[in-house]
């Protein structure tokens, strides 16, 4: 039985407080009556996630979490006592506990906090922890390479960039001159490796490289011109903070996209901007 993961059970009997799932172990659980459907059957299936209720037992759930082991997320204070913060995961009456041992910086009651998810070996219990460090590195050999789509987790904010969790596994950085678009503290963001460098530190972009970025850019674009009417007020004279905040693409690839509809003859540039010719 995996604690605080998402697992297929078996539903092994039905009871009056619920059904009680199986594992291949022969390690059952309680699935409550709230989380059942009147067509379960003994024999069926069940996709759940397994953790500690409020009196220290295990129980499982078919609601799903905004985290699970193994993984980084920015999640609501919810409450604060001596020993520690409680923080919303997304399961109903019950709160993942960040014991004050575990805390780092300011944990302010209602704000959102960057943590990591793990199982405390001495209570097996799901833990978070704002000291997520120890759980994210970048030893060799690495689960990436350059030009590979991540998920990247905006973490912290730097004075040149952000700071990103790869895959739950790795850190890695997007500079302040490579974002297009605004990005907030906690938003997973698909990205693309850029650079690798011989000490193991990774840049990102949430942008593809070469053609597949401006084949991409260029149904965005399109979709853009279709969301204002044919209309965008920005042409390849405009400056590239103002194409930026409009279309979240570079100066260079709007320009190559730009090119690429001219060519195709479904776009005419104004004084003012483009439009779609119709």
């Amino acid at each position: 039985m995996k604690t605080g993961e998402i697992q297929r059970l078996k539903v092994n009997r039905i009871s009056d407080f619920g059904l009680y799932l199986i594992d291949n172990e022969g390690v059952e659980v309680l699935l409550p009556n709230r989380f059942t459907r009147l067509d379960m059957k003994e024999g069926d299936e069940v996709d759940v996630f397994v953790y500690h209720d409020s009196e220290d037992r295990l129980v499982a759930s078919t609601e799903q979490p905004l985290i699970k082991v193994g993984e980084v997320a920015a999640l609501k204070v919810v409450d604060k006592n001596i020993h520690g913060a409680f923080l919303d995961w997304g399961l109903s009456g019950k709160h993942l506990f960040l014991p004050n041992r575990n805390q780092q910086g300011g944990v302010i009651a209602g704000q959102k906090s960057v943590v990591y998810m793990y199982v405390d070996e001495r209570t097996g219990r799901c833990v978070a922890t704002n000291k997520i460090k120890p759980f994210i590195y970048n030893d060799d050999p690495l689960t990436v390479k350059v030009g590979d789509e991540v998920d990247a987790f905006i973490a912290y904010e730097t004075p040149i960039g952000f700071r990103v969790v790869i895959n739950n596994r790795h850190w890695g950085m997007i500079y302040k001159n490579q974002l297009f678009k605004p990005v907030r503290i906690g938003e997973h963001h698909r990205g693309w490796i850029r650079k690798i460098t011989e000490d193991m530190r990774i840049d990102l972009s949430l942008q593809q490289q070469g053609l597949a970025e401006v084949e991409t850019s260029v149904v965005r674009l399109e979709a853009l011109l279709k969301e204002h009417g044919g209309v965008l007020g920005v042409n390849d004279r405009s400056e590239p903070q103002e194409v930026a905040r409009l279309t979240g693409m570079s100066k260079k690839v709007f320009k190559r996209c730009l090119g690429m509809l001219l060519k195709q003859g479904k776009v005419r540039q104004t004084e003012f901007g483009i439009e779609v010719i119709k």
